[in-house]
This record gives C-alpha cells, structure tokens and sequence, in this order.
C-alpha cells in the first residue's frame, strides 16, 4: 500500500489510475494525426495543445472517480462498464461545448480531435479493464500476511481481504492456541500453534507477520518474534493493519498506554494551525458564492412551513465547549416536543418535505459556514453532537470525549464514510473514522475530505 493524501490507497489502484491517464492522453494524441490540418507538433507547443489534452483527460478521470471505478474496479458486468463510460465520454462532450459558449476556444480540443480522441477511448479503456483485471492485476502479486493470534480484529481484517483482492494484501492464515490446526476461520484457517511459530514461517515464508493475540499476558513469543523481525520479516500490531485496511482506527485495540505516551494519536499542533486559516478563507469564499442560494433556501422554508428559516441547537464543540450551530430549518417546529432529543433516522417523520430535499442536496447546513467564521467549528472536523447524546456516549463507548480534541466540522473522514448514526454501533463505527482523521489531520486530508463531499452531494449519495 502506498500512503497518500494520509491514507492507505493499494498498489494496484495506484497502477490503473496511472495508467489509465497515459491511455487516455495516448488516445487523444493518437487521434491529432488522423484529424489535424497542421502538424501535432505545432499544435501541441504552440497552440496550447498539451493544455486542451489535459482539461479533456481530467474531466475523464473525475468522472471515473464519481462513479467508483477506482474503489470498485474489477469488472461485474461489462455492458455497465461500457455505459458508466459512455456517460462519462459525453460529459466530457459537454464540458467543452460550455468551454465553447464561454468563448474558451484556446481551452478547447478541435471537433474531430475530440470525436476520434473519444473514440478510441471507449474502445481501450473497456479493453485495458478487462486486461488488467485479468493478467496484470494477479502479476502484480500480494503481500502476504501471517496472522498471529485470531482476536475479533485480526478476523475481520483477513475477512475483508479475501473479498477485496485489489487492497493488495492477503491471508495466509493463523497461528494461534485456541483452537485445533486446520480450524477454518474468516479469510484463512489455523495453522499451528503459537510454539511452532518459527517452523510455520520458514515454510510458508510470509511478507509480515500481524500480531493479534486476544490475550498476550505470558503468551507472546518476544525472542521469536525479535529473531523473525531481524531475519527480514516485517512485524506489525494488529491495529496498524486495521488502520491501513479500513482507514480508521481500531478502538477495540486501543490501550490507555497508547494515548498517553504516543504522539501519534493527537493531533498535530502545525497542522491545526493552518486548518484554522485555510477554513477561515474558505468559509468566506464559500459564504460569498453561496449568497445568493441562501437566500432562495431562506424563501422556500419561510414558505413552505410555519416557523424560523433558523434552526439553532446546542452542540459540543472542541474542549467540550458548547456552542450554538445554526442550520436551515428542515423540521416542523417543536418537532421533538414529545420524544425529548433522539436520533434522525431513515423517513423521519419530523422532516419537512422541503427539509428532505435540503438534507439530500446537503444546504440546510449552509449556515454553518458563519459557525465556522466565528471559530467554534471547521469546514473538516469530526460531526458535533448534542449536549444529550455526548454524555450518555461517553459513558458507553470509550475514548468518545477525545474527538472533542479538535474542532468539529461541516463535514468529515466519518460523514464521508459512514453512514448516519442510528445506533450505538454506528456511532462506535464513526468514533474510528473521526479517531483516524484526527490522528492524521492535515491540509491534504481536509482537500480529499472536501472534494468527496462534492461528489456526495452531487451524486445525493449518504445524507440523511
């Protein structure tokens, strides 16, 4: 896996994004010497030419980001291939015919470049898929992992590892005491026991050995493992690999020890500093441009029921400070007269039918860019929650309070993520993802955090 962005993103998908952008560009290049009256080679350094290629190929490439052909790249059904990329071709048409009504010729590919360019495109791409999910894909190998121990954690990661060949990783088995060899678990089965732990790895000679011992008191093997790391093989904590897996943190592996002593699970003081200035800006830049659609969201709910075009509510901000988060009001007023405080949930009753659709295009929380102008929340953070609901989490899930270590946000690594919280174990499952997005907060982060909150709410994917 390789880390970008502060993330884990495999190999393999780094692979076909990057060739996939040198076959695009091919295709269009390609198609200058069948469609140009002039030389390519003045076209391409005199006449903006590399520039027009490379507005047409990133219009490609986002559109294949938006329909998750880069997180679900191997091939289910390969008319649907074809028709995502048909789409996806023909929204690149219509990006440079807006280019030509702007009068941005010199941005614009010429017609038949385009057609041909586009051409040989839909006929590659399927093709280099298909190719690449069948031969290039399995010659790029995996790493692969021993597991020592079957804790709950180790389980679900080799689990998902066999459903997802693309992360790169694979299982090949457990060692461990608890239950008798050959003992079939999720994603591999039980080798040996932990006393044969050398002989194990001599024969099966795995890339990493995973430490996921349930219970290590007087059952960890310190000299083998010490002898094995110096011998080569890397030797990673089960909640490491968990982390690179999933991209959140395992809460169930968190010792007490770790947050105190470490300095890799808080955030970095650097890095706030600056999230702090660029959220201001864009707060501004944002709240400008997006004037003139409060105002129209301000008239529809003013119209649509009786009540205030503002929702304001007590949330937890950093430090456990409470502060008030304004909202567009999307729900009758008194609408939790008679239940108290209590999750939104699928269809909720309480919803405005004009409400529902400000809560799936995501601008009933446009006023909260002034929380952010006034410094209480960021555009990225973790999701403020209630005074209520705050205390009773912290007295069911630990280290709940340690989100509230920075500032919280519009949107977030958990929002995007994960869907809205009904329960406890969703709110557990989004508690790892914000303990993971502090852990590794940063400029970069916040940028993909940002960009997949527009896919979202261009898509009206996972707003509730």
């Amino acid at each position: 896996m390789i880390r970008i962005f502060n993330i884990f993103i495999p190999a393999s998908v780094i692979a076909l994004l990057v060739s996939e952008i040198a076959l695009i560009y091919s295709c269009y290049i390609v198609a200058s010497f069948f469609s140009l009256d002039v030389d390519p080679s003045i076209f391409f350094f005199y006449d903006n030419g590399f520039l027009r290629v490379t507005i047409v190929v990133a219009g490609v490439m986002i559109g294949i980001y938006f329909h998750d052909l880069y997180t679900q790249f191997r091939i289910k059904s390969r008319i649907l291939l074809v028709q995502q990329l048909c789409l996806i071709v023909g929204l690149a048409f219509l990006t440079q015919a807006l280019l030509s009504y702007l009068r941005l010729s010199d941005w614009t590919l010429p017609k038949w470049q385009m057609i041909y360019g586009s051409g040989l495109t839909l006929l590659l791409l399927p093709s280099w898929r298909l190719l690449y999910g069948a031969v290039i894909f399995r010659a790029l190998g995996s790493e692969r992992l021993l597991f020592l121990g079957s804790s709950s954690s180790a389980q679900e990661i080799a689990a998902y590892l066999a459903d997802h060949p693309e992360s790169g990783l694979s299982c090949v088995g457990y060692v461990d005491d608890l239950d008798s060899p050959d003992t079939e678990l999720p994603g591999g089965r039980l080798i040996g026991p932990v006393a044969d732990l050398t002989s194990i790895v001599n024969e099966i000679k795995p890339d990493r050995i995973v430490v996921g011992m349930s219970e290590r008191r007087s059952r960890l093997p310190m000299e083998e493992l010490l002898r094995l790391r110096f011998s080569g093989i890397r030797i990673q904590e089960v909640q490491n690999t968990y982390e690179a897996t999933f991209l959140r943190v395992c809460v169930r592996e968190i010792r007490p020890s770790q947050l105190i002593f470490t300095s890799e699970l808080g955030p970095n003081p650097k890095q706030v500093t600056y999230q702090n200035i660029y959220s201001m800006l864009l707060a501004l830049i944002v709240a400008i441009l997006s004037s003139p659609i409060m105002l129209l969201v301000a008239l529809a709910v003013r119209l649509s029921s009786s009540g205030p075009v503002l929702y304001r509510q007590k949330r937890v901000g950093k430090g456990d400070v409470p502060f008030t988060l304004y909202k567009f009001r999307s729900m009758y007023v008194d609408a939790e007269a008679q239940t108290g405080a209590v999750w939104a949930t699928k269809d909720d009753p309480r919803i405005t039918p004009v409400g529902r659709w400000l809560r799936r295009l995501r601008l009933d929380e446009l006023p909260q860019l002034f929380n952010v102008l006034k410094g209480e929340m960021s555009v990225v953070g973790p999701r403020p929650e209630r005074p209520e609901f705050v205390t009773e989490l912290e007295k069911k899930i630990p280290y709940y309070g340690q989100r509230h270590c920075v500032k919280p946000g519009i949107t977030g690594w958990a929002q995007i993520n994960y869907k809205y919280g009904e329960t406890i174990e969703d709110t557990m499952k989004k508690l790892e993802y914000d303990l993971y997005y502090v852990k590794n907060v940063s400029p970069a982060l916040d940028f993909l955090i940002v960009f997949h909150t527009a896919k979202t709410m261009l898509l009206r994917r996972g707003s509730q």
